[in-house]
């Protein structure tokens, strides 16, 4: 190499690749960029133009928050150790983030009196109220399960309600959204009751301030009753499902019917394009489609129908991780409401459909 190899300055060289001399200096002192020649008269350093590219690939790995140890291994490695170490670096920011997000909204929320304002159709509302609020607790002793978590966070409205065996959730994207993220307890019949109200209305504005929750239309108002309490965790619940391989979707009303009243239990089963709905006594067989091979599962109709009748068109899509798992139920036409439907035994409903 000659000096011709060797001649921007460090800040010529700095300039070039978007370094500061200072960080130029210090990467040569970590031995992760080092100059293509220093005077030994002045200790300048000089670089050359081939170096480019390492330099430009520097600053943008530390732009990505790569510690040095691994800026290293990128740079000097394999472009398959490149992939692998930028793939887990991608899936350990992403997981910092959503930490860090929970925690703020945690603390803005223990903050005193946030005022929030959602502005929501009115017959949007009232459906989402009407899908909601079955899947809450009825019996008592559980007062936080016998109400509907309503969530203002990432410009959304959520209405959230669980029973422990079901989970029912249904994103609103409300016309104008202000406030920090907040959330409120309202008793499930106390909502139900104010959804034909706000049936009836273009807009309402859903407001919570000082404690007090408050639907407004026009000039009319009605309060909302607010319970204190801690709600589960649903998101993690739901993060937490995984992949879904199998897929099965089939007429709402059809499956509905086969679930009638006084059935205690079924079994569902995938057959090619069909869906056998196995009662005590008999079976139902609905065309369906099938995507993947899901296996036979067990549900109580009394858990299983609401969520299904609660969904919106024709048909609904059940979405399956496994015979033990919570199984995903969506409308086919309505993609911000799910509901999540867990299976019983399955020994003991082979059981009850053998005995008769």
């Amino acid at each position: 190499m000659d000096e011709t190899d060797a001649a921007l300055s460090i800040g010529a060289f700095a300039r070039r690749v978007g370094l500061t001399p200072s960080a130029l200096r210090f990467y040569d002192d970590c031995e992760i960029l080092a100059p293509a020649r220093v005077d030994q008269d002045t200790g300048y350093r000089y670089y050359g133009e081939y170096q480019e590219p390492r330099g430009i690939l520097l600053r943008r790995l530390r732009a990505a928050g790569l510690p040095l140890a691994e800026v290293k291994v990128v740079l000097d490695g394999t472009p398959e150790d490149t992939r692998t170490l930028l793939r887990e670096h991608l899936r350990r920011m992403r997981a910092q983030v959503d930490v860090a997000r929970g925690a703020v909204e945690e603390l803005l929320r223990s903050l005193p009196v946030p005022e929030v304002e959602a502005v929501l159709g009115g017959p949007e509302l009232a459906s989402a109220i009407r899908q909601v609020v079955p899947s809450a607790a009825a019996r008592e002793g559980y007062p936080v399960l016998g109400c509907v978590l309503i969530e203002f966070a990432d410009a959304e409205v959520r209405l959230v309600a669980t029973d422990r065996y079901r989970l029912a959730m249904r994103v609103l994207l409300p016309g104008s959204l202000r406030g920090d993220p907040a959330r409120l307890l309202v008793p499930a019949p106390e909502l139900a009751r104010l959804g034909a109200w706000a049936a009836r209305a273009a807009d309402v504005a859903l407001e919570l301030t000082a404690g007090q929750a408050w639907l407004r239309a026009g000039s009319e108002s009605v309060s909302l009753p607010v319970v204190d309490g801690e709600f589960p965790a649903y998101r993690d619940i739901i993060s937490g499902l995984g992949a879904m391989p199998y897929r099965i979707i089939v007429d709402r009303a059809a499956l509905c019917a086969a679930m009638a009243e006084g059935v205690r239990r079924v079994l569902l089963r995938a057959e090619g394009d069909r869906l056998v709905v196995q009662r005590e006594q008999d079976s139902v067989t609905l065309p369906a489609i099938c995507q993947g091979e899901p296996p036979v599962m067990a549900f109580d109709p009394e858990v299983l129908s609401p969520a299904v009748e609660a969904g919106v068109g024709p048909d609904v899509l059940l979405e399956i991780a496994g015979d033990a798992q919570p199984v995903v139920v969506r409308s086919a036409d309505q993609g911000s409401f799910t509901t999540l439907v867990m299976p019983v035994a399955l020994a003991d409903t082979e059981e009850d459909c053998r005995g008769h």
